[in-house]
């Protein structure tokens, strides 16, 4: 599916800025069962950098509707939000701006129920700028960053190896970066000759050797609901790695 489609921006605005209650209404099953703070990822992610302090910039790379780069903010002087969908970057600064943002959340699929996205509180979005761009082509002008956050991304990129040989040129040394990922590699988005031939966590360790130094490995849940009977419940191997001086 398209992700300049309807239908993936009502996913997303959902996923990424629904409350628990939005997300689980109506569904056929007790979501007591669901692992702690799932309906919370891209806080989750922001979270897993383990920021003790406030930060200069942060990069936030397959951004998707913005909701972990306006988390960013809170802990960030500047923050820039990069996607690939020309659609999620207009919604993403739609909700920056603070307009009222409208969308579906489905019942059934063919019966979609208009919500509206409430912005986090406490946050700044006077740091944040959104812009498209290409993870695997990331322009030279956006300079050094503190953090670079990039969650369910690297999976989905047709040549993932473009992105992880610009990580050293974005991170600052001592700077961090939190890699987030499914590890659902398929051939109609990453062909299968630039797929892992091993593990996803090796596969990153040799690609980012010499430049970075993992600090720590967790996995991270979530959900997505596509309608009130289909929930995907997923987990993110996220890892946090330190920038080498």
């Amino acid at each position: 599916m398209s992700y300049e489609s309807d239908i993936l921006r009502d996913w997303y605005l959902l996923f990424h800025y629904g409350s628990p209650e939005e997300i689980l209404d109506g569904v056929g099953f007790d979501p007591g069962g669901l692992p702690p703070r799932c309906l919370e990822f891209p806080v989750a992610t922001v979270e897993a950098a383990e920021l003790s302090g406030q930060i200069g910039r942060a990069l936030d790379v397959g951004c998707a509707v913005g909701r972990s780069s306006l988390e960013l903010s809170r802990v960030a002087g500047e923050v820039v939000g990069v996607d690939f969908s020309s659609r999620f970057i207009e919604v993403a600064e739609e909700v920056r701006r603070g307009e009222q943002v409208t969308y579906s959340r489905y019942g059934e699929m063919h019966r979609p129920e208009p919500l509206t996205v409430r912005a986090p509180a406490g946050i700044h979005p006077d740091r944040v700028r959104f812009e498209v761009g290409d993870a695997m082509a990331l322009s030279k002008a956006l300079g050094r960053f503190d953090l670079v956050h990039a969650a369910n991304l690297l999976c989905r990129l047709p040549e993932p190896r473009r992105f992880t040989d610009r990580l050293p040129d974005l991170v600052r040394p001592g700077g961090k970066l939190v890699m987030a990922t499914p590890a659902t590699w398929m051939p109609e988005y990453t062909p299968m000759e630039n797929q892992p031939d091993g593990k996803t966590l090796d596969y990153l360790a040799a690609a980012l050797s010499g430049s970075f130094t993992l600090v720590s490995v967790r996995e991270v849940p979530f959900v997505i609901r596509e309608h009130q009977r289909k929930l995907q419940l997923s987990t993110s191997q996220t890892s946090l790695w330190l920038r080498n001086s």
